[in-house]
């Protein structure tokens, strides 16, 4: 059987921040990358925040408004960030994402040291070709 894991489809290389990064610096990462956020992280690769596009937005609207800004990462990430593990089962992660709307998730190990990430994208991927390789050996769903 085919196996689906996190571990199998996570981006092993995603865009991370360090907590000091300058607002409009992370933005330049972020639009760059195509991500939706990405985890935050300190010297030793530990997560400890998360930023989206939509922290970045909020910051950079209110900026527009004043003309200015003095923001780093710290100032908007989310500091308690929602790791999963590598060996979390896709399944779950699909229906955790149907209802939680973090489009990207960090995934930690057991020590909180960032792997890598896993998106809506990365999920729906291995649910197909999960479906397919089933439809192909012959099982047929109802």
């Amino acid at each position: 059987m085919h196996s689906i894991k996190v571990k199998d489809y996570l981006n092993h290389r995603p865009v991370t921040f360090s907590q000091d990064m300058r607002i409009e610096a992370a933005v330049e990462k972020l639009l760059q990358s195509g991500q939706s956020g990405g985890p935050v992280i300190d010297e030793n690769k530990k997560v400890i925040g998360f930023l989206s596009e939509q922290d970045c937005l909020k910051k950079m609207l209110e900026a527009t408004y004043q003309n200015e800004s003095h923001s780093v990462v710290s100032d908007v990430m989310n500091a308690e960030p929602f790791c999963v593990s590598a060996d979390d089962s896709i399944v779950q992660m699909a229906d955790r994402m149907t209802v939680n709307t973090p489009k990207l998730y960090p995934v930690c190990d057991s020590d909180g040291i960032l792997v890598g990430v896993i998106t809506r994208a990365h999920v729906l991927l291995a649910l197909d070709k999960y479906l397919h390789d089933n439809y192909e050996s012959g099982h047929r769903y109802v």
